[in-house]
């Protein structure tokens, strides 16, 4: 029988403080500086952890998350573009109440928006969802019975739960993925369990 694969699903910590609480996506933004302290917690929560790969976005609030525990590990992290987050098209750069005033419609329904395409030239659930499968699929042919970690996105987070758990993109604003939390996965071809979810050590770790 083939061991399952563990899959540990990391977001990126904390942004600066004029890109929270907006719809950042395709905006290349840096830490704030509680997300630079949250980062050097995940690191210290994992870097006992024996991974067989790293994987992550391009992103630079991805990359400064990962930064401590690369420095603590020396891991050799994979870079994967199509890891980047989801692209909100004209919700991009605006805050919750915004969203409501210019679109009249909840923020709360992004995923909706996303997975049904209707969005204002955002991408869609099936476009998202073509990038990022292909990742996740080559991280689990390269890997089998073996332990990833892959930092990333709350969306992408979100996206990849879908596919692995095989649930409408839609469904997965059940699951809160906050700043620098980890989840993880173990997937086999006969069985996939969500072991963890959205546990942020920065809360656990003085």
């Amino acid at each position: 029988m083939i061991a399952a694969t563990s899959l540990f699903l990391l977001r990126h910590a904390e942004v600066e403080a004029r890109y929270q609480r907006i719809f950042g996506g395709r905006i290349d933004m840096d830490l704030s500086p509680r997300g630079h302290e949250q980062a050097v917690k995940l690191a210290k929560y994992i870097e006992h952890k024996k991974f067989d790969a790293v994987y992550a976005s391009p992103m630079k609030r991805v990359q400064q998350t990962m930064a401590p525990f690369i420095a603590d590990t020396k891991a050799s992290p994979i870079i994967m573009p199509g890891l980047r987050e989801v692209d909100f098209g004209d919700w991009t750069g605006l805050g919750w109440e915004q969203v409501r005033e210019k679109f009249n419609i909840s923020a709360f329904e992004w995923l909706s928006q996303i997975d049904q395409g209707t969005m204002p030239n955002a991408e869609t659930g099936q476009t998202f969802r073509a990038r990022v499968e292909p990742c996740i699929q080559q991280i689990l042919q390269d890997h089998p019975g073996q332990s990833v970690a892959i930092f990333c996105h709350g969306g992408v987070i979100r996206m990849l739960l879908s596919i692995i758990l095989d649930l409408p993109l839609r469904n997965m604003s059940l699951f809160e993925i906050e700043y620098a939390s980890l989840t993880e996965v173990q997937k086999s071809p006969h069985k996939t369990e969500l072991q963890l979810l959205n546990f942020t050590p920065w809360r656990h770790l003085i």
